[in-house]
């Protein structure tokens, strides 16, 4: 039984977070999850938030940007795509610390040649996050608490030239009932079912970011909610 309060982010742990998640149970969870964000529009949201930062960036250089706990890179594939529609030359690299889903990753990314992966534990105490211009975190943040998610953040913010994109979920007691349903319906996996409904109960309500925030080095542009139950953060990096 998942537990839901609308005041408390839930400390229940999604199964994914097993790095040593691996093999066809995997891959169907990473195909559950794809399926999950293209009907609820969860990469336009990072990819809209990309757009912000990159007005003041010229299209004749190289830009790099890093996707911190990449998956299977689909959030890459997209951000690749969209810089060749829109005329941009992206450098991406996706950061994960579970191996086996890197090595999906890179077979699913084989066709991109500007797309490549690190297995990097972006907690520990190396910093060994790469420099890059803008630093992506897509439902990523939910999966640890206040205190961790600051420090990354902080990280983030003196690796990331330009700024940051965090795009995750808010904790809403309609989105956990609305999802109870979809995964019924739609989901393949026990474990995206479960870990679904974890994560909209690990989510976020508006006055914790900020308040995250406050503890960042960063200005922050904007906190957005978008369809579906998210919350779009863009973090300008203080020049």
């Amino acid at each position: 039984m998942v537990r839901f309060s609308t005041k408390y982010r839930s400390e229940d742990i999604e199964i994914m977070d097993d790095f040593d998640l691996q093999g066809s149970e995997m891959k169907l969870l990473l195909d559950d999850l794809q399926w999950v964000n293209k009907w609820l529009g969860g990469t336009k949201i990072s990819l809209e938030g990309i757009s912000v930062l990159l007005k003041d960036l010229p299209k004749d250089r190289t830009i790099t940007l890093i996707d911190v706990g990449c998956g299977d890179g689909e959030m890459l594939r997209q951000c690749a795509d969209y810089a060749l529609k829109e005329g941009y030359t992206f450098q991406l690299i996706g950061l994960d610390a579970n191996a086996h889903i890197l090595v999906e990753a890179k077979s699913r990314s084989m066709l991109y040649s500007n797309i490549s992966f690190q297995k990097i534990d972006v907690f520990s105490k190396e910093n060994s996050i790469p420099e890059c211009d803008i630093a992506l975190c897509t439902l990523m943040l939910h999966h640890f608490k206040h205190k961790a998610i600051t420090a990354l953040l902080q990280k983030l913010s003196d690796k990331a030239k330009v700024g940051i994109v965090v795009n995750d979920l808010e904790r809403s007691t309609i989105a956990f009932w609305l999802f109870k349903g979809i995964g019924f319906l739609f989901l393949n996996t026990d474990i995206a079912r479960h870990d679904g409904l974890v994560s909209i109960a690990r989510g976020f309500i508006k006055e914790e970011l900020i308040k995250i925030s406050e503890g960042i080095t960063a200005t922050t542009l904007s906190i957005k909610w978008k369809w579906a139950f998210r919350y779009q953060w863009i973090l300008k990096t203080k020049e």
